[in-house]
């Protein structure tokens, strides 16, 4: 068996903050900076290059396009990543443990997911025992979809996912495997040599260290020519198995939780097809740390959705037609418990989804600065 991988720079609590090391005087973090710098430069020097064929041809074909949106995104994203690990390692956030469960968390995940699979033609299979932890439900719902921002972004063809329980101590554990290589058979001395596949440590991976650590879980990783199992260890889980005694209790010295960004990273689909208000949609979630990306018709977030879904849809009013109730139904087919935001023609207040008959939250036209960085806080924290 490899040598799992191990993190590469002590956990936070073992090290006094006073005592911390400066990005750059720490290896890690200077790598990090260097990978970030990398990833954005390639994915923006690639989406140069067909802007600046689009600007000398005029034309640009549909896979031409999508390629130009890909590249985009993906330095977008590592931007992203980079922010959120910086906030995450500052120590200034205050985690609010409590008693989740794990399994549901993870179920519901691939239900969300389950587009974005199918879409890559992968296999997933899962195994969720039902386990309850302690932990910070908005670092803890973070976590796993960055497990499985890394593992689908990777994965080949077949991708597990396991909730454990290990007999002793009573830890729950989260495991992903999946296969990274499908092509024929490796030369023997790869097979022998492969200990540490530095292909999978991408910007995912590192969000993934980062968000672990926060919470203070154990992390091993072993790196097959072919496959690579993740396993990720939570200290402190619930246990009936101990005389009916939880094997942890909640901590009631924590401080509630100042988190500047909650749902840093969380994907959201606007859906509005008049300039001014995406604009106030894209000023209202500016210092969110979400990712939002805009489409001006029904038809396009038809597209937008048919490979993989969003974590939320902000749509304007006057496009809530038939087809895109249609829609609505067909998400939540699949994702009960989806996350929409309607913005009204008019008004000044806003309604949670548990305040009308339709279960959809709404924003005034008029509140959408003030009103809809509460309304999507409410909403997406309520489906972590």
């Amino acid at each position: 068996m490899n040598a799992p991988d191990r993190l590469p720079y002590p956990m936070s609590a073992d090290r006094p903050p006073k005592e911390a090391a400066r990005p750059s005087d720490d290896p890690y973090w200077r790598e990090l900076i260097s990978q970030i710098g990398s990833d954005i430069g390639q994915s923006l020097t690639s989406a140069l290059e067909r802007v600046t064929a689009l600007a000398t041809t005029g034309k640009i074909d549909r896979a031409g396009l999508k390629a130009l949106r890909d590249e985009i995104d993906r330095a977008r994203r590592a931007g992203m990543i980079g922010q959120q690990m910086a906030r995450y390692a500052s120590g200034r956030i205050r985690q609010v443990p409590e008693q989740l469960s794990l399994t549901t968390l993870m179920r519901e995940i691939l239900v969300q997911r389950g587009r974005e699979a199918s879409a890559r033609n992968l296999q997933i299979r899962q195994s969720l025992r039902p386990v309850d932890v302690i932990a910070d439900a908005t670092l803890l719902h973070a976590l796993a979809q960055a497990v499985m921002d890394w593992a689908l972004e990777l994965s080949r063809s077949t991708l597990e996912l396991r909730v454990e329980l290990k007999s002793w101590p009573a830890h729950a554990l989260l495991v992903c495997r999946f296969d990274h290589i499908t092509d024929q058979a490796l030369p023997e001395e790869v097979v022998a040599s492969t200990d540490h596949v530095a292909s999978l440590d991408t910007m995912s991976w590192r969000l993934v260290q980062q968000i672990a650590r926060t919470l203070q879980l154990g992390v091993d990783r072993v790196d097959g020519p072919r496959d690579c199992v993740l396993t990720i260890d939570f200290p402190r889980t619930v246990s009936e198995q101990l005389d009916g005694v939880s094997a942890v209790e909640i901590d009631p010295g924590f401080a509630a939780s100042d988190n500047s960004k909650p749902l840093a990273g969380s994907h959201v689909l606007v859906v509005a097809s008049r300039r001014d208000l995406r604009n106030d949609v894209r000023e209202a979630t500016r210092h969110m740390g979400l990712l939002v990306d805009f489409v001006n018709s029904v038809d396009e977030a038809e597209e937008f959705v048919r490979d993989a879904l969003p974590h939320a849809i902000v749509y304007e009013s006057a496009l809530a037609g038939d087809r895109f109730q249609r829609l609505c139904e067909g998400i939540l087919g699949e994702v009960p418990n989806f996350v929409f935001i309607e913005i009204a023609e008019e008004g000044d207040g806003f309604q949670l989804s548990s305040d009308n008959e339709q279960r959809r939250a709404s924003v005034g036209r008029n509140a959408v600065l003030e009103s809809l960085p509460s309304a999507l806080l409410f909403e997406l924290s309520r489906t972590a």
